[in-house]
């Protein structure tokens, strides 16, 4: 008869195995949930900088498709000098949009109120 001293040891590495495999899903779970959780801070400060400067529309104003770009762009970057400018450049087309005072002037990337 042989020895079960084999066996024994690659149970043994298959239960270490398995039980490493555990462990690296619930890590990769709670940081995914983390990297979730950052992310919509990151929105949320977006769209917290976006409703600032709607304080400042006019009639005519961007539209909602450089909105959504304005608020793209802002989460994505980490610079904060690209964020200002980011931001100068959302103003200078709000600036633009509202220098407009009639309806049948107001068009390209802007949209009347």
């Amino acid at each position: 008869m042989g020895s079960k001293k084999g066996m024994e040891m690659s149970i043994s590495v298959i239960i270490v195995a398995v039980l490493a495999l555990v462990i690296l899903v619930v890590l990769l779970a709670i940081f995914m949930g983390k990297i979730t959780v950052f992310e919509k801070g990151v929105s949320k400060e977006a769209q917290t900088e976006l409703i600032k400067m709607k304080i400042t529309y006019g009639d005519c104003h961007p539209s909602a498709s450089a909105e959504t770009s304005f608020t793209s762009d802002l989460s994505k970057t980490e610079v904060e000098g690209s964020k200002e400018l980011i931001k100068s450049n959302f103003k200078d087309a709000i600036s633009s949009c509202k220098s407009t005072t009639e309806k049948a002037n107001c068009g390209g990337s802007c949209q009347w109120n």
